[in-house]
Protein backbone atom coordinates (compact mmCIF):
# COMPACT_ATOMS: atom_id res chain seq x y z
CA UNK A 1 0.00 0.00 0.00
CA UNK A 2 1.33 3.31 -1.02
CA UNK A 3 1.96 5.84 1.64
CA UNK A 4 -0.16 9.26 2.45
CA UNK A 5 0.77 12.34 2.16
CA UNK A 6 -1.27 15.02 2.42
CA UNK A 7 0.44 16.86 0.09
CA UNK A 8 2.98 16.92 -1.98
CA UNK A 9 5.46 20.13 -1.01
CA UNK A 10 4.86 22.66 2.51
CA UNK A 11 5.78 25.58 2.08
CA UNK A 12 6.78 28.07 5.71
CA UNK A 13 5.84 31.62 4.91
CA UNK A 14 3.61 32.94 2.73
CA UNK A 15 5.35 36.56 1.55
CA UNK A 16 6.60 37.04 -2.47
CA UNK A 17 8.74 34.17 -2.02
CA UNK A 18 6.00 31.46 -0.68
CA UNK A 19 3.54 32.85 -2.72
CA UNK A 20 5.92 32.58 -6.48
CA UNK A 21 6.48 28.75 -5.07
CA UNK A 22 2.80 28.00 -4.74
CA UNK A 23 1.75 29.01 -8.26
CA UNK A 24 4.70 27.68 -9.61
CA UNK A 25 3.62 24.28 -8.54
CA UNK A 26 -0.02 24.20 -9.10
CA UNK A 27 0.72 25.34 -12.68
CA UNK A 28 2.58 21.60 -12.79
CA UNK A 29 -0.40 20.21 -10.87
CA UNK A 30 1.53 19.51 -7.24
CA UNK A 31 0.03 20.10 -4.25
CA UNK A 32 0.97 22.10 -1.34
CA UNK A 33 -0.05 23.43 1.75
CA UNK A 34 1.57 27.07 3.05
CA UNK A 35 1.98 27.73 6.86
CA UNK A 36 1.72 31.85 7.41
CA UNK A 37 2.26 32.82 10.84
CA UNK A 38 0.24 36.45 9.72
CA UNK A 39 -3.10 36.02 9.22
CA UNK A 40 -2.71 39.30 6.90
CA UNK A 41 -0.16 40.34 4.73
CA UNK A 42 2.63 42.67 5.92
CA UNK A 43 1.36 46.30 5.67
CA UNK A 44 4.57 48.17 5.10
CA UNK A 45 5.84 48.33 1.83
CA UNK A 46 9.67 46.95 1.67
CA UNK A 47 10.03 46.24 -1.30
CA UNK A 48 9.92 49.31 -4.96
CA UNK A 49 10.72 47.46 -7.57
CA UNK A 50 10.61 44.64 -10.49
CA UNK A 51 12.15 44.12 -14.10
CA UNK A 52 10.86 42.72 -16.79
CA UNK A 53 12.69 39.22 -15.86
CA UNK A 54 10.22 39.44 -12.63
CA UNK A 55 7.24 39.89 -14.82
CA UNK A 56 8.11 37.32 -17.47
CA UNK A 57 7.65 34.91 -14.37
CA UNK A 58 4.53 36.63 -13.50
CA UNK A 59 3.58 35.85 -17.29
CA UNK A 60 4.75 32.45 -16.89
CA UNK A 61 2.48 31.77 -14.03
CA UNK A 62 -0.26 34.15 -15.43
CA UNK A 63 -0.28 36.23 -12.95
CA UNK A 64 1.11 39.36 -15.02
CA UNK A 65 -2.05 40.85 -15.91
CA UNK A 66 -3.65 41.53 -12.68
CA UNK A 67 -0.05 42.27 -11.09
CA UNK A 68 0.42 45.19 -14.22
CA UNK A 69 -2.89 47.12 -12.61
CA UNK A 70 -1.51 47.55 -9.53
CA UNK A 71 2.15 48.78 -10.62
CA UNK A 72 3.88 51.81 -12.33
CA UNK A 73 6.05 52.06 -15.46
CA UNK A 74 9.89 53.10 -14.41
CA UNK A 75 11.56 56.30 -15.77
CA UNK A 76 15.35 55.92 -15.20
CA UNK A 77 17.89 55.96 -12.10
CA UNK A 78 19.73 58.78 -11.13
CA UNK A 79 22.04 59.56 -8.26
CA UNK A 80 22.67 63.20 -7.39
CA UNK A 81 24.74 65.33 -5.31
CA UNK A 82 22.24 67.92 -3.46
CA UNK A 83 23.78 70.82 -5.06
CA UNK A 84 21.87 69.49 -8.17
CA UNK A 85 24.94 67.98 -9.88
CA UNK A 86 24.21 63.98 -11.92
CA UNK A 87 26.96 61.56 -10.88
CA UNK A 88 24.99 58.60 -12.82
CA UNK A 89 21.85 57.63 -14.56
CA UNK A 90 20.23 54.84 -15.90
CA UNK A 91 17.95 55.30 -18.65
CA UNK A 92 16.09 52.18 -19.58
CA UNK A 93 16.21 51.18 -22.73
CA UNK A 94 13.54 48.40 -24.20
CA UNK A 95 12.80 45.07 -22.86
CA UNK A 96 14.15 42.26 -24.74
CA UNK A 97 11.83 39.87 -22.61
CA UNK A 98 8.69 40.91 -24.22
CA UNK A 99 7.13 43.02 -21.11
CA UNK A 100 6.79 46.41 -21.53
CA UNK A 101 8.74 49.12 -20.22
CA UNK A 102 11.56 47.16 -18.51
CA UNK A 103 11.56 48.26 -14.59
CA UNK A 104 8.45 49.01 -12.73
CA UNK A 105 7.75 50.64 -9.42
CA UNK A 106 5.54 49.07 -6.89
CA UNK A 107 3.59 48.85 -3.86
CA UNK A 108 4.33 45.61 -2.58
CA UNK A 109 1.15 45.13 -0.11
CA UNK A 110 -0.99 45.80 -3.24
CA UNK A 111 1.32 43.65 -5.53
CA UNK A 112 1.63 40.77 -2.53
CA UNK A 113 -2.59 40.95 -2.37
CA UNK A 114 -2.88 40.55 -6.26
CA UNK A 115 -0.89 37.54 -6.40
CA UNK A 116 -2.50 36.15 -3.27
CA UNK A 117 -5.86 36.84 -5.05
CA UNK A 118 -4.57 34.85 -8.22
CA UNK A 119 -3.20 31.68 -6.22
CA UNK A 120 -6.62 31.33 -4.32
CA UNK A 121 -8.04 30.60 -7.71
CA UNK A 122 -6.12 27.29 -7.11
CA UNK A 123 -7.89 26.11 -3.80
CA UNK A 124 -7.87 22.86 -5.15
CA UNK A 125 -4.16 22.44 -5.35
CA UNK A 126 -3.10 25.38 -2.84
CA UNK A 127 -3.88 25.07 1.31
CA UNK A 128 -3.01 28.08 2.57
CA UNK A 129 -3.22 28.04 6.85
CA UNK A 130 -2.88 31.05 8.05
CA UNK A 131 -2.11 32.04 11.64
CA UNK A 132 0.25 28.50 11.83
CA UNK A 133 3.79 28.65 13.16
CA UNK A 134 5.26 25.24 11.78
CA UNK A 135 7.37 24.07 15.15
CA UNK A 136 9.35 21.42 14.11
CA UNK A 137 10.66 19.48 10.67
CA UNK A 138 11.18 15.70 10.71
CA UNK A 139 12.47 14.11 7.57
CA UNK A 140 13.08 10.78 6.48
CA UNK A 141 13.34 8.24 3.68
CA UNK A 142 10.14 9.23 1.71
CA UNK A 143 9.34 12.92 3.37
CA UNK A 144 9.08 15.23 5.89
CA UNK A 145 6.52 15.55 8.92
CA UNK A 146 5.60 19.37 9.54
CA UNK A 147 4.18 20.09 12.93
CA UNK A 148 2.76 22.79 13.52
CA UNK A 149 0.86 25.71 15.87
CA UNK A 150 -2.20 27.58 15.45
CA UNK A 151 -0.72 30.62 17.27
CA UNK A 152 -4.49 31.59 18.56
CA UNK A 153 -6.02 28.16 19.46
CA UNK A 154 -2.34 26.08 20.53
CA UNK A 155 -4.01 23.78 18.55
CA UNK A 156 -1.16 21.60 16.59
CA UNK A 157 -1.43 19.26 13.51
CA UNK A 158 1.04 17.08 11.70
CA UNK A 159 1.24 17.16 8.10
CA UNK A 160 2.86 15.05 5.50
CA UNK A 161 4.29 15.94 2.37
CA UNK A 162 7.14 14.84 0.07
CA UNK A 163 9.32 18.19 0.20
CA UNK A 164 9.55 21.63 2.05
CA UNK A 165 10.59 24.60 1.07
CA UNK A 166 11.53 27.75 3.54
CA UNK A 167 10.42 30.86 2.60
CA UNK A 168 10.20 32.00 5.86
CA UNK A 169 12.06 35.32 5.80
CA UNK A 170 15.18 36.55 7.09
CA UNK A 171 14.73 35.21 10.78
CA UNK A 172 13.89 31.82 9.43
CA UNK A 173 13.03 29.35 12.00
CA UNK A 174 13.25 26.49 9.03
CA UNK A 175 17.15 27.74 8.56
CA UNK A 176 18.08 26.86 11.90
CA UNK A 177 15.97 23.40 11.31
CA UNK A 178 18.28 22.39 8.99
CA UNK A 179 21.17 23.55 10.89
CA UNK A 180 22.42 26.33 8.16
CA UNK A 181 23.76 29.55 9.18
CA UNK A 182 24.00 32.77 8.62
CA UNK A 183 27.15 34.21 7.09
CA UNK A 184 28.13 37.35 6.75
CA UNK A 185 27.58 41.25 7.99
CA UNK A 186 24.62 43.16 9.39
CA UNK A 187 25.96 47.29 9.40
CA UNK A 188 25.45 48.96 12.33
CA UNK A 189 23.47 52.17 10.86
CA UNK A 190 20.07 52.53 11.76
CA UNK A 191 17.82 53.51 8.82
CA UNK A 192 14.13 55.19 8.41
CA UNK A 193 11.77 54.20 6.12
CA UNK A 194 9.37 56.11 5.39
CA UNK A 195 6.41 55.71 3.36
CA UNK A 196 3.65 58.93 2.35
CA UNK A 197 0.97 60.08 0.24
CA UNK A 198 1.10 62.39 -2.43
CA UNK A 199 -1.00 64.87 -2.51
CA UNK A 200 0.57 66.55 -5.31
CA UNK A 201 3.03 66.31 -8.44
CA UNK A 202 6.45 67.76 -8.36
CA UNK A 203 9.65 67.88 -10.65
CA UNK A 204 10.86 64.63 -11.90
CA UNK A 205 9.04 62.46 -9.32
CA UNK A 206 9.30 59.28 -11.07
CA UNK A 207 12.92 59.57 -11.46
CA UNK A 208 14.28 57.03 -8.77
CA UNK A 209 16.89 58.93 -7.22
CA UNK A 210 19.94 58.20 -5.36
CA UNK A 211 21.01 61.45 -2.89
CA UNK A 212 24.43 61.22 -2.54
CA UNK A 213 26.10 62.31 0.63
CA UNK A 214 28.86 60.65 2.74
CA UNK A 215 26.58 61.77 6.20
CA UNK A 216 23.25 61.56 4.96
CA UNK A 217 22.43 59.91 1.59
CA UNK A 218 18.79 59.19 0.81
CA UNK A 219 16.68 56.74 -1.45
CA UNK A 220 13.91 59.11 -3.02
CA UNK A 221 11.25 56.94 -4.92
CA UNK A 222 7.85 56.75 -6.13
CA UNK A 223 6.15 53.75 -5.40
CA UNK A 224 2.80 52.66 -7.38
CA UNK A 225 -1.03 54.04 -6.65
CA UNK A 226 0.22 57.47 -5.49
CA UNK A 227 2.50 56.28 -2.48
CA UNK A 228 6.20 58.09 -2.26
CA UNK A 229 9.10 56.99 0.12
CA UNK A 230 11.76 58.24 1.74
CA UNK A 231 14.84 55.91 3.13
CA UNK A 232 17.01 57.77 4.94
CA UNK A 233 20.69 57.12 7.58
CA UNK A 234 19.82 57.84 11.25
CA UNK A 235 23.35 59.92 12.31
CA UNK A 236 25.31 58.76 14.98
CA UNK A 237 23.32 59.73 18.40
CA UNK A 238 20.22 59.48 16.78
CA UNK A 239 17.81 56.70 18.01
CA UNK A 240 14.18 55.86 16.98
CA UNK A 241 12.92 56.63 20.23
CA UNK A 242 14.18 60.45 18.46
CA UNK A 243 11.82 59.72 15.20
CA UNK A 244 8.62 58.03 17.21
CA UNK A 245 5.95 60.59 15.93
CA UNK A 246 5.75 62.29 12.52
CA UNK A 247 5.83 65.91 14.28
CA UNK A 248 9.30 64.18 14.88
CA UNK A 249 10.17 62.74 11.42
CA UNK A 250 8.62 65.98 9.44
CA UNK A 251 12.09 68.04 9.91
CA UNK A 252 14.05 65.05 7.99
CA UNK A 253 11.63 65.69 5.24
CA UNK A 254 11.37 69.48 5.33
CA UNK A 255 15.34 69.26 4.77
CA UNK A 256 15.27 67.61 1.75
CA UNK A 257 12.66 70.01 0.63
CA UNK A 258 9.49 68.25 0.83
CA UNK A 259 6.30 69.69 2.63
CA UNK A 260 3.21 68.92 4.02
CA UNK A 261 1.76 70.47 0.40
CA UNK A 262 3.66 67.44 -0.98
CA UNK A 263 2.74 64.49 0.65
CA UNK A 264 1.43 63.22 4.03
CA UNK A 265 2.90 61.12 6.16
CA UNK A 266 1.36 57.17 5.97
CA UNK A 267 3.73 54.93 7.47
CA UNK A 268 7.52 54.75 8.85
CA UNK A 269 9.68 52.38 10.06
CA UNK A 270 12.85 51.13 10.66
CA UNK A 271 16.10 48.60 9.25
CA UNK A 272 19.63 47.92 8.98
CA UNK A 273 21.17 46.50 5.95
CA UNK A 274 22.47 43.08 5.86
CA UNK A 275 24.94 40.97 3.49
CA UNK A 276 24.58 37.81 4.60
CA UNK A 277 23.82 33.95 3.09
CA UNK A 278 22.80 30.76 4.54
CA UNK A 279 26.19 28.47 4.52
CA UNK A 280 23.76 25.88 2.42
CA UNK A 281 20.04 26.35 0.84
CA UNK A 282 19.14 22.55 1.43
CA UNK A 283 19.10 19.34 3.65
CA UNK A 284 17.43 16.65 2.61
CA UNK A 285 13.79 17.48 1.22
CA UNK A 286 14.13 20.82 3.04
CA UNK A 287 15.17 23.82 0.70
CA UNK A 288 15.30 27.58 1.72
CA UNK A 289 14.16 30.48 -0.50
CA UNK A 290 14.44 33.93 -0.72
CA UNK A 291 15.41 35.97 2.31
CA UNK A 292 15.72 32.27 4.50
CA UNK A 293 18.69 32.01 2.18
CA UNK A 294 20.22 35.44 1.45
CA UNK A 295 19.77 39.12 2.68
CA UNK A 296 21.40 41.82 0.65
CA UNK A 297 21.30 45.85 0.96
CA UNK A 298 18.62 47.41 -0.94
CA UNK A 299 20.43 49.15 -3.47
CA UNK A 300 20.18 46.80 -6.49
CA UNK A 301 16.25 46.62 -5.83
CA UNK A 302 16.68 43.02 -6.09
CA UNK A 303 16.14 41.09 -2.45
CA UNK A 304 12.31 40.37 -3.28
CA UNK A 305 13.21 39.42 -6.89
CA UNK A 306 15.98 37.06 -6.13
CA UNK A 307 13.55 34.81 -3.61
CA UNK A 308 10.95 35.06 -5.74
CA UNK A 309 13.05 33.53 -8.72
CA UNK A 310 14.67 31.44 -5.91
CA UNK A 311 11.01 30.09 -5.74
CA UNK A 312 10.35 29.89 -9.41
CA UNK A 313 13.51 27.83 -10.05
CA UNK A 314 13.05 25.71 -6.96
CA UNK A 315 9.47 25.09 -8.07
CA UNK A 316 9.44 24.19 -11.89
CA UNK A 317 11.88 21.66 -10.24
CA UNK A 318 10.32 19.98 -7.67
CA UNK A 319 7.04 19.76 -10.14
CA UNK A 320 9.23 17.86 -13.01
CA UNK A 321 10.51 15.50 -9.79
CA UNK A 322 7.53 14.75 -8.01
CA UNK A 323 5.88 14.07 -12.24
CA UNK A 324 8.21 12.13 -12.94
CA UNK A 325 9.86 14.03 -15.60
CA UNK A 326 13.06 14.48 -13.85
CA UNK A 327 15.56 12.53 -11.96
CA UNK A 328 15.44 13.83 -8.18
CA UNK A 329 19.25 14.49 -8.31
CA UNK A 330 17.98 17.39 -10.79
CA UNK A 331 17.50 19.57 -7.70
CA UNK A 332 20.64 19.90 -6.86
CA UNK A 333 20.86 22.06 -9.50
CA UNK A 334 18.82 24.48 -7.79
CA UNK A 335 21.53 26.01 -5.24
CA UNK A 336 24.37 25.83 -7.66
CA UNK A 337 22.13 27.70 -10.07
CA UNK A 338 20.52 30.32 -7.66
CA UNK A 339 23.37 30.68 -5.31
CA UNK A 340 25.85 32.82 -8.01
CA UNK A 341 22.64 34.84 -9.18
CA UNK A 342 21.95 36.08 -5.25
CA UNK A 343 25.72 36.55 -4.27
CA UNK A 344 25.55 38.78 -7.82
CA UNK A 345 22.79 41.46 -7.20
CA UNK A 346 24.08 41.10 -3.56
CA UNK A 347 27.30 42.27 -4.56
CA UNK A 348 25.92 44.81 -6.86
CA UNK A 349 24.45 46.41 -4.10
CA UNK A 350 26.56 46.87 -2.01
CA UNK A 351 28.48 48.41 -4.84
CA UNK A 352 25.70 50.55 -5.59
CA UNK A 353 25.92 51.60 -1.69
CA UNK A 354 29.23 52.56 -2.17
CA UNK A 355 27.87 55.35 -4.48
CA UNK A 356 25.04 56.88 -2.86
CA UNK A 357 27.50 57.01 0.39
CA UNK A 358 30.11 58.60 -2.07
CA UNK A 359 32.55 55.43 -0.70
CA UNK A 360 34.32 55.67 -4.06
CA UNK A 361 37.71 56.58 -5.16
CA UNK A 362 38.02 59.10 -7.98
CA UNK A 363 39.51 56.28 -9.92
CA UNK A 364 36.26 54.01 -9.05
CA UNK A 365 34.23 56.71 -10.21
CA UNK A 366 36.11 57.49 -13.57
CA UNK A 367 36.08 53.48 -14.44
CA UNK A 368 32.06 53.77 -13.46
CA UNK A 369 31.62 57.03 -15.24
CA UNK A 370 33.23 54.97 -18.72
CA UNK A 371 31.49 51.68 -18.37
CA UNK A 372 28.42 53.41 -18.46
CA UNK A 373 29.74 55.53 -21.41
CA UNK A 374 29.78 52.60 -22.90
CA UNK A 375 26.73 51.61 -25.38
CA UNK A 376 28.04 48.51 -26.16
CA UNK A 377 27.33 46.83 -23.04
CA UNK A 378 24.18 47.48 -20.59
CA UNK A 379 25.20 48.14 -17.12
CA UNK A 380 24.90 45.26 -14.93
CA UNK A 381 22.10 46.62 -13.45
CA UNK A 382 19.77 46.30 -16.32
CA UNK A 383 21.41 43.68 -18.40
CA UNK A 384 19.11 40.91 -19.17
CA UNK A 385 19.86 37.96 -17.28
CA UNK A 386 21.83 35.44 -17.43
CA UNK A 387 22.82 31.88 -15.62
CA UNK A 388 26.64 31.65 -14.64
CA UNK A 389 26.10 27.64 -13.58
CA UNK A 390 23.84 25.06 -13.32
CA UNK A 391 21.77 22.23 -15.62
CA UNK A 392 23.73 23.54 -19.06
CA UNK A 393 25.78 22.16 -21.70
CA UNK A 394 28.60 24.31 -23.18
CA UNK A 395 30.79 27.34 -22.09
CA UNK A 396 29.29 30.46 -20.47
CA UNK A 397 30.49 33.43 -21.82
CA UNK A 398 30.31 36.68 -23.44
CA UNK A 399 30.34 34.99 -26.76
CA UNK A 400 28.24 31.95 -25.63
CA UNK A 401 24.85 31.59 -26.39
CA UNK A 402 24.11 29.31 -23.43
CA UNK A 403 22.78 30.73 -20.14
CA UNK A 404 21.12 33.38 -21.62
CA UNK A 405 17.57 34.17 -21.51
CA UNK A 406 15.56 33.83 -25.20
CA UNK A 407 14.54 37.02 -26.18
CA UNK A 408 11.16 37.26 -26.28
CA UNK A 409 9.21 38.80 -29.59
CA UNK A 410 5.93 38.33 -30.99
CA UNK A 411 5.33 35.63 -32.98
CA UNK A 412 2.65 33.53 -35.01
CA UNK A 413 1.99 30.19 -35.68
CA UNK A 414 1.03 28.53 -38.78
CA UNK A 415 -2.56 29.34 -38.62
CA UNK A 416 -1.84 32.99 -38.29
CA UNK A 417 -2.56 33.18 -33.95
CA UNK A 418 -0.12 35.79 -32.67
CA UNK A 419 1.25 36.49 -29.10
CA UNK A 420 4.48 36.62 -27.23
CA UNK A 421 6.77 33.85 -28.00
CA UNK A 422 6.26 32.39 -24.18
CA UNK A 423 2.66 31.49 -24.43
CA UNK A 424 2.89 29.99 -28.04
CA UNK A 425 5.60 27.86 -26.77
CA UNK A 426 4.31 26.43 -24.23
CA UNK A 427 5.05 24.78 -20.95
CA UNK A 428 8.21 22.32 -20.06
CA UNK A 429 11.32 22.06 -23.09
CA UNK A 430 11.61 23.30 -26.23
CA UNK A 431 14.36 22.99 -28.74
CA UNK A 432 14.08 26.24 -31.19
CA UNK A 433 16.05 26.10 -35.26
CA UNK A 434 16.54 28.49 -37.41
CA UNK A 435 15.19 27.75 -40.37
CA UNK A 436 15.21 24.46 -39.71
CA UNK A 437 13.66 21.77 -37.74
CA UNK A 438 16.18 21.50 -34.63
CA UNK A 439 14.85 17.47 -34.38
CA UNK A 440 17.07 16.81 -37.25
CA UNK A 441 20.24 18.01 -35.78
CA UNK A 442 19.84 15.42 -33.41
CA UNK A 443 20.82 12.63 -33.06
CA UNK A 444 18.36 9.21 -32.42
CA UNK A 445 19.53 9.11 -28.64
CA UNK A 446 19.87 13.07 -28.95
CA UNK A 447 16.26 13.05 -29.61
CA UNK A 448 15.62 10.14 -27.11
CA UNK A 449 16.56 11.87 -24.62
CA UNK A 450 14.85 14.84 -25.15
CA UNK A 451 12.21 13.47 -25.63
CA UNK A 452 11.79 11.68 -22.23
CA UNK A 453 11.47 15.12 -20.93
CA UNK A 454 8.66 15.86 -23.04
CA UNK A 455 10.53 18.50 -25.35
CA UNK A 456 8.63 20.22 -28.11
CA UNK A 457 10.60 21.08 -31.53
CA UNK A 458 10.20 24.82 -33.67
CA UNK A 459 11.46 25.77 -36.70
CA UNK A 460 11.03 29.54 -36.43
CA UNK A 461 10.24 30.84 -39.56
CA UNK A 462 10.16 35.05 -41.28
CA UNK A 463 7.24 36.48 -42.17
CA UNK A 464 7.94 36.40 -45.77
CA UNK A 465 8.76 32.65 -45.98
CA UNK A 466 6.00 29.78 -46.18
CA UNK A 467 5.38 27.45 -43.44
CA UNK A 468 6.07 24.07 -43.94
CA UNK A 469 4.92 21.52 -40.93
CA UNK A 470 3.04 21.87 -38.21
CA UNK A 471 5.49 23.08 -35.02
CA UNK A 472 6.76 26.01 -36.35
CA UNK A 473 6.42 29.93 -35.62
CA UNK A 474 6.47 33.38 -37.61
CA UNK A 475 8.59 35.93 -36.10
CA UNK A 476 7.09 38.50 -36.70
CA UNK A 477 9.80 40.98 -34.85
CA UNK A 478 12.28 39.54 -36.36
CA UNK A 479 14.13 39.01 -33.36
CA UNK A 480 14.70 35.37 -32.79
CA UNK A 481 16.75 34.85 -35.88
CA UNK A 482 19.40 37.93 -35.71
CA UNK A 483 19.74 37.47 -31.79
CA UNK A 484 20.75 33.61 -32.42
CA UNK A 485 23.07 34.01 -35.22
CA UNK A 486 24.35 36.90 -33.12
CA UNK A 487 26.08 33.64 -31.61
CA UNK A 488 26.74 31.37 -34.29
CA UNK A 489 23.73 28.82 -33.29
CA UNK A 490 21.15 27.35 -35.86
CA UNK A 491 19.66 25.79 -33.00
CA UNK A 492 19.18 26.06 -29.19
CA UNK A 493 17.03 23.86 -26.72
CA UNK A 494 15.44 26.21 -23.34
CA UNK A 495 14.45 25.39 -20.20
CA UNK A 496 11.24 25.82 -19.20
CA UNK A 497 12.28 28.78 -17.14
CA UNK A 498 13.29 30.12 -20.96
CA UNK A 499 17.79 30.01 -20.16
CA UNK A 500 19.70 28.01 -23.11
CA UNK A 501 20.72 24.78 -22.09
CA UNK A 502 22.23 23.71 -25.11
CA UNK A 503 23.11 25.12 -28.83
CA UNK A 504 24.50 22.99 -31.54
CA UNK A 505 27.45 25.13 -31.63
CA UNK A 506 28.55 23.12 -28.96
CA UNK A 507 26.53 20.12 -28.74
CA UNK A 508 22.49 19.08 -28.42
CA UNK A 509 22.35 16.73 -26.22
CA UNK A 510 20.90 16.94 -23.16
CA UNK A 511 23.21 17.89 -20.51
CA UNK A 512 23.98 16.16 -17.87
Amino acid sequence: MSEHFDADVAIVGYGPSGVIAALTLAKYGISCVAFERHRDIYPRARAVTVNDWTMRIFQNLDVDEPVLKCIDPQRALRWMRYDGTEIMRVEHPPSTLGIKPRFFNIYQPTMEAALRESAAQHGELIDVRYGFEVASLEQDETGVTVTAKDIDTGVVTSTRVRYVIGCDGGSSATRGMIGAKLEGDTLDVMWIVIDCRAKRWWPDRNLLTFWSDKERPVVDIALSGGNHRWELPLKPGETEADFATNAQIWPLLEALGVTGDDVEIHQHAFYRHHTRMADKWREGRVFLAGDAAHLMPPWAGAGMQTGMRDAFDLGWKLAGVLNGTLPEHFLATYETERRPNATFYTQLAVQLGRVIKQELSEEEQAALDAAHRDAAQEPPLIAPPVLAAGWLRGPLADDSIVGRMVPQPVVGDIRGVMGRLDDLLGDGFVLLGDDVDPATLLTAAEKDAWDSLGARYFAVRQQDQHTQGNDELIDLDGVLRPWLRKYGARAVALRPDRFVAAADVTGLAVPA
